[in-house]
């Protein structure tokens, strides 16, 4: 009856584990978040640089456009003076002309230079108004040249409104399907968080009588010297009954998550900093962390678990739990490491 009421006693709820559990969901979500932030600000940044050429380009394109215009129009201006001068001289002309006639009429009697003088007055007429046409010409030839410059311009404007009229559509279906794909991703990691939280709680109540094995932070740490023999990566008896404990776990947890969220649990190998001989199976941690954790997904497979559900990953002596060179921080360094996550 004693030792029934120690054991009882013994079971008082710990609610720290739930409390880390809950700290480091809410920093794996917001660390999500903020991934997923940045991944659609960049892909902003890059539609909107996208954009931002094409608009440099016609802005450039309307610059020259502009400028061959102005020189068009200053020569049609210069065409249009010098039209100007050569009206006022043929009109100068025609005023000599008629003065000339006057006086021809009124002197009966002048003499054949008169007559040479107007002829050749004519004649200079005549070149006149063959100039005053050229440049007729090349003023309605400008007039084209403009009208057609102010078409092209014309296009030039409406492709701008229309390239700003999609990069805000763009930009506003862009900040739409970040939102949702936030929405959807906070669901996703609200499910995945809920089992591993049941993963976890079935867990304790299979393994809490080891005192081996112990939560650290999301993760199910097993000391090595619980699964396996020292340098090997065969599981012991014991071992092998700690995973099939938790082969049966994954079994009836994976019957209860829905098939569209993504897990896996993840074995992690790691050893203590304390070189091996070369001379073994294992030429160094490396090999004996990866071996270790193969062994565990292997012996998960061979009862019952799925193999896409299992990853296995071998750290050596470089992710310690404990960084000092002692003999207690070498055991606890030396271990297997589970943890419930994504793809």
């Amino acid at each position: 009856m004693a030792l029934a009421r120690g054991r009882r006693s013994d079971r008082r709820i710990d609610y720290w584990p739930g409390f880390v559990d809950a700290l480091s969901t809410l920093l794996l979500a917001i660390m999500f978040l903020l991934s997923v932030f940045v991944l659609a600000q960049f892909l902003l940044s890059r539609e909107i640089s996208g954009k931002d050429e094409v608009l440099t380009r016609l802005n450039s394109q309307i610059n020259e456009l502009t400028q061959l215009l102005a020189l068009e129009r200053s020569n049609s201006q210069d065409a249009e003076d010098a039209l100007v001068g050569l009206q006022a001289s043929l009109a100068a002309a025609e005023s000599e002309r008629t003065r000339l006639q006057q006086l021809l009429a009124q002197g009966a009697g002048a003499d054949a230079a008169a007559d040479q003088r107007i002829t050749g007055l004519t004649g200079e007429l005549d070149d006149q108004r063959q100039i005053s046409q050229r440049a007729l010409s090349q003023v309605e030839l400008l007039n084209q040249q403009i009208s057609a410059l102010r078409k092209q311009i014309g296009a030039l404007e409406t492709a701008l409104d229309a390239s700003e009229s999609r990069d805000k559509e763009s930009n506003a279906k862009i900040a739409d399907l970040g939102r949702r794909l936030n929405v959807a991703l906070a669901q996703r990691v609200q499910e995945l968080n809920r089992y591993r939280s049941d993963f976890f709680g079935r867990l304790r109540e299979i393994l809490s009588d080891r005192e081996n094995i112990r939560i650290v932070g999301d993760r199910f740490v097993f000391q090595s010297e619980v699964l396996f023999p020292s340098g090997s990566d065969e599981l012991n008896e014991a071992g092998a009954q700690e995973m099939l404990k938790l082969a049966q776990a994954l079994i009836e947890l994976q019957k209860e998550i829905p098939p569209e969220i993504s897990w896996v649990l993840r074995v992690d190998g790691h050893t203590d900093n304390v070189p091996l001989s070369g001379t073994g199976r294992f030429k160094d941690n490396w090999e004996l962390s990866s071996a270790r954790a193969t062994s565990v997904v292997k012996y998960l497979i061979a009862n019952g678990v799925p193999a896409n559900r299992l990853v296995a990953a071998g750290f050596g002596e470089f992710q310690p739990l404990d960084p000092a060179d002692t003999q207690e921080a070498r055991d606890r360094n030396r271990r297997i490491e589970l943890k419930l996550t994504e793809r």
